[in-house]
């Protein structure tokens, strides 16, 4: 062991055991107050805040690019939890929300076929069901092993053609039945 004296006088020894010795109680104590601190916070999860998608929707809805299916209104106790479209080449529009039940369905809608959106929303291996009418429409099911259940459609429009999907955890009836309340703008030709 080696000794050294202080500028102030005083001896002491310095040891490798003895830092190491410190750093465990130092571990020790920080342990034990993360694992206090733990004991005592409130364990209820942070509401997740609610927004208007009505602005963003009539903004979409005004670029004339896609339809922006939505719904005039939530079901009760719903709430949108996000809201986004993205003009420009290739225009893109979401629609995020939980149920009454803390559950997720979530609109999506781009230009061109089903496939991308399935891979991106669903799941790259997502499994197609049988099909399906709701509003006297056919649209297609989607699954995959994580639960997610989907709706999908292919609507001819002015210049090409646009999809979307209903995607969600929420029971299979309920998004079916989301999907019928959704209403669309209207598409002007690309030019």
């Amino acid at each position: 062991m080696s000794q050294t004296t202080s500028a102030g006088g005083g001896r002491y020894t310095r040891s490798t055991g003895g830092l190491v010795g410190a750093m465990l109680v130092t571990v020790v104590a920080v342990v034990a107050f993360w694992g206090l601190n733990a004991l005592k916070t409130d364990h209820e999860s942070t509401p997740v805040p609610a927004v208007d998608y009505t602005a963003m929707m009539r903004a979409g809805r005004a670029d004339h690019k896609l339809l922006v299916m939505a719904p005039p209104s939530l079901p009760g106790g719903w709430k949108a939890t996000s809201a986004s479209y993205d003009t420009g080449t290739t225009p893109i529009w979401h629609l995020g929300m939980l149920t009454d039940k803390s559950k997720y369905v979530g609109v999506e809608e781009a230009l061109g076929g089903v496939k991308d959106l399935v891979e991106q929303h669903v799941d790259e291996n997502a499994v197609q069901g049988k099909d399906v009418t709701i509003g006297g429409e056919t649209y297609q099911t989607w699954t995959d092993a994580g639960g997610d259940y989907a709706v999908s459609r292919t609507v001819p429009i002015e210049g090409g053609t646009e999809s979307y999907l209903v995607v969600g955890t929420a029971p299979h009836a309920s998004i079916r039945d989301f999907a019928g309340r959704l209403e669309g703008g209207s598409v002007r030709p690309p030019g």
